[in-house]
């Protein structure tokens, strides 16, 4: 979707990835992506979810890649590119454990007030959706 703050992610590099109680954060450079849903992560023809063996390690093999392209859509999500595969946070109602699916805050530099976008269940591309 252009326009997206979720483009502002694009040519920033993955510095880390924290793993809260029930949630993650991707942080970038000036920006801190928090998904309150587990997203499902794909590198090659592997696609793992949160429970399968080697998801954490996935997650953390994005850390020093660049973000080539991002896209948010009703049919795909979020999603967050890298060269090496994807981050994809596309929740059914079983995945949410909270108001929200993710919440994207970018610091640009210091002199300009900083952007959030939040994303919920209902709203903007995930409007069309029955979450009971």
């Amino acid at each position: 979707m252009s326009g997206s703050l979720l483009e502002a992610l694009v040519e920033e590099e993955l510095g880390s990835v924290v793993f809260v109680m029930d949630y993650v954060q991707l942080d970038f450079g000036a920006a801190r992506f928090s998904a309150y849903v587990w997203p499902t992560v794909t590198i090659g023809d592997a696609t793992l979810r949160f429970g399968d063996r080697g998801y954490r390690d996935a997650l953390c093999a994005f850390i020093t890649h660049e973000v080539l392209s991002t896209d948010e859509s009703p049919e795909a999500g979020l999603v967050i590119r890298f060269g090496l595969g994807e981050i994809v946070i596309n929740p059914v109602p079983t995945d949410l454990g909270g108001p929200e699916i993710a919440q994207l805050q970018v610091h640009p530099d210091s002199f300009r007030d900083e952007a959030w976008a939040v994303w919920r269940p209902g709203e903007g591309i995930f409007a069309g959706r029955h979450w009971s």
